[in-house]
């Protein structure tokens, strides 16, 4: 039989089996899974059979199936600029990572239906992205954007934002506007994500410590000082509380407290099965000490950096199941771009780079310190997501009839992180410095080799633009 590609020689991981396997590929699929393949290929050639088959030799190494970071922002106007990769660095860095898909964010600005919206940031990726994408469509207007909720379903994008914060940006979502969302959710098969942050006293905070003296003296420190954990937690109870009510699957994004990851454990406790919660690599690594920092404004995100408290509930929460995917949250800002707040936290452009140090940072602090198993890591970082958002098992799996979109890691090679050397068009890395392993040796996009050797060899325009059915269904 003739194959494109066969992945010889590796350690084949899903969510469910680890085993010593080749995986062979015909056009853009998996078409099989099993021992001795390669063997099998070169002796058909021999015989004087049909050549033309590429051997990847995976031998010592994991090959696992492409992660899909399913919170990015690319190319995103916030906080006064707009973050600095877009669909050619991010999707590169991406690829480098071992990531095959990622999900960004289509927002309406100004007088934008949810229509508008898309295909703006369609706009943004056609033609420069170099892995697979789609679209979480966030609603902003509810009294107007609930009416146009079917027609992104229809057309593939079953996922739906909305912010408890942003007022300033016209984005925020009332409790009325998220219960009504939920209710219509439930109705369409979709889900809704809600970043999960308590305005009313989080804006009083700002506003008590809003002032020279304390800017002076605190700086960056004061982004953590008004955002205490429960701003998260009470938030997040609020949240599944409607969601209980109303019946519609809910998705935290960004999850970065002890706290919410109990009240999340609890809402499964009961039974809620309509309820996920996902956290960011850089809330299980990064501690809000490093604000104390000449460079600490560098470092906010919104929610902020947390404790290593937090950190370790965190990393229990996703053993455990309860938190059920670790994506990254990618927004990019430079140096430059930070330096906007001038003294000021309330105008630091938030969001830190992170695409291409998703995989590396849960595999290397998660697998190689005992926390996770492989099996555990890729159901984290590949198919929990390829489930809950509605692509599996096209995506997140090596099997029979699923995207060839597959990493080749080896078990134990690192690299010290050098923002000089990243595709992201960041001049800083929140890990610079750091020893990671879990770089991606190899990536292939659907059949095609993207990354080789640790060198992005794809190209731009392959990325394919993806559609779902529906989603919160794992």
């Amino acid at each position: 039989m003739m194959y494109d590609t066969i992945i010889a020689n590796g350690t084949v991981v899903n969510a469910d089996e680890l085993k010593k396997a080749d995986v062979a590929i015909r056009g853009e699929k998996i078409v099989q899974v099993g021992k001795g393949l390669a063997k099998k290929a070169l002796a058909e050639q021999r015989a004087g059979g049909p050549n033309g088959t590429r051997i990847i030799d995976a031998d010592g190494c994991y090959v696992i199936p492409g992660g899909i970071d399913v919170h990015v922002h690319l190319e995103l106007p916030f906080c006064g600029t707009v973050s600095a990769d877009d669909y050619d660095s991010g999707t590169k860095a991406a690829a480098r990572g071992g990531v095959t898909t990622v999900i960004d964010f289509a927002i309406p600005y100004g007088d934008d239906s949810l229509h508008d919206a898309l295909e703006k940031w369609k706009k943004k990726a056609a033609g420069k992205a170099c892995v697979d994408y789609t679209f979480h469509i966030a609603v902003t207007k509810w009294d107007r954007h609930k009416h146009e909720m079917q027609e992104m379903v229809d057309a593939g994008f079953p996922t739906f934002k909305q912010f408890m914060i942003y007022a300033r940006e016209g984005w925020q979502a009332d409790d009325a506007a998220i219960f009504g969302a939920l209710e219509k959710c439930r109705e369409l098969d979709a889900m809704l994500l809600i970043h999960a942050e308590s305005s009313r006293v989080l804006d009083e905070l700002i506003e008590r410590h809003h002032n020279e003296d304390e800017m002076k003296r605190l700086g960056a420190r004061l982004h953590a000082i008004t955002r205490p954990n429960f701003i998260e937690a009470e938030a997040i109870q609020r949240a599944v509380t409607w969601a209980e009510a109303a019946g519609g699957r809910l998705y935290v994004v960004h999850m970065s407290t002890a706290e919410g990851t109990d009240i999340i454990r609890r809402a499964h406790k009961r039974g809620l099965d309509n309820v996920f919660a996902e956290t960011c690599a850089q809330y299980l690594v990064l501690d809000d000490s490093l604000f104390a920092k000449p460079d600490g404004h560098l470092y906010a995100c919104c929610p902020q950096i947390k404790k290593k408290a937090d950190q370790k509930r965190l990393w229990q929460g996703l053993s455990d199941g309860d938190v059920c995917a670790v994506s990254t949250d990618t927004c990019t800002f430079t140096r430059e771009q930070k330096a906007m707040w001038n003294g000021d936290w309330t105008k630091i452009p938030m969001g830190l780079p992170g695409l291409e140090t998703l995989l590396p940072i849960v595999y290397t602090h998660g697998v190689r310190k005992d926390r996770l198993d492989m099996r555990e890591f890729v159901n984290l970082v590949s198919t929990n997501p390829a489930r809950i958002m509605g692509l599996y098992p096209t995506k997140g799996v090596i099997a029979k009839g699923a995207d060839a979109d597959i990493a080749i890691i080896h078990p134990k090679r690192k690299f010290r992180v050098d923002c000089e050397q990243l595709e992201t068009n960041c001049d800083w890395s929140p890990y610079q410095g750091w020893d990671l392993a879990g770089f991606a040796r190899t990536t292939l996009s659907r059949g095609k080799v993207i990354v080789d050797d640790y060198t992005f060899c794809g190209q731009n325009g392959w990325g394919r633009l993806l559609t779902r059915k529906s989603a919160g269904n794992p």
